[in-house]
């Protein structure tokens, strides 16, 4: 099974040339590390960033320059810095490529649920409600299974909402699924995970079609 490294790193090989990128909080925050320096990328935070690159080495953090999940990051040569109105403007106006989100559940019809546990204190959905909104292309960085090694991907979420019938792809510690109009489509699965064992971790029901090949990083 993979790290949150992993998938982090598989996720990296989705980004093109010249996207400008959302990265959520959790585990897409870690895409930056992956990325080919070779690649022209804008990666963006809600909080008004534009231009992220790599987390800081341990010494080198300056709290004053954070993300949305008030992580310390580094801004490459050229990155700017604007207000809540201005970075939401980008994203309702879709001038994002790809939008990279963490989330609890993910549903075969791909709708997600990411921010929110009920009984538990939450702040507020934050900027999900308007990425998964607007994106046209979103991508979701979970682990397929709870701690109790229940599956997270599931026929229909349990958990409120942030969006619906939004999500393209995910990738997990276990795989990697598209969404398609009839469900969920094992792409690829991690190295050493059989197709099987990916099978009985999924509450939904995939499809599978010829051979399944590894991720490659």
């Amino acid at each position: 099974m993979l790290s949150k490294e992993d998938i982090a790193k598989r996720i990296s090989k989705e980004v093109k040339d010249g996207y400008y990128v959302n990265l959520g909080i959790g585990i897409p925050t870690l895409v930056a590390n992956y990325v080919p320096e070779n690649l022209n990328v804008e990666f963006q935070s809600e909080n008004g960033v534009l231009g992220m690159g790599p987390f800081p080495f341990e010494g080198e953090e300056d709290a004053d320059i954070i993300n949305a999940g008030k992580q310390t990051i580094i801004i490459l040569d050229g990155g700017s810095f604007f207000d809540s109105a201005f970075s939401f403007g980008m994203i309702r106006s879709k001038k994002v490529d790809l939008t990279i989100l963490g989330a609890m559940e993910v549903s075969e019809n791909g709708d997600i649920a990411n921010w929110k546990i009920p009984g538990k204190m939450v702040k507020g959905m934050g900027g999900a409600m308007d990425l998964v909104a607007s994106a046209e292309n979103i991508i979701v960085a979970m682990m397929h299974v709870n701690k109790a090694g229940e599956s997270k991907i599931l026929k229909k979420c349990t958990l409120p909402l942030t969006g619906v019938n939004c999500v393209k792809r995910v990738v997990t510690e276990l795989a990697v699924l598209d969404v398609t109009p009839a469900g969920f489509k094992l792409i690829e699965r991690a190295p050493g995970v059989s197709v099987e064992h990916i099978i009985q971790s999924t509450e939904a029901d995939l499809i599978i079609e010829g051979e399944i090949p590894e991720m490659a990083f």
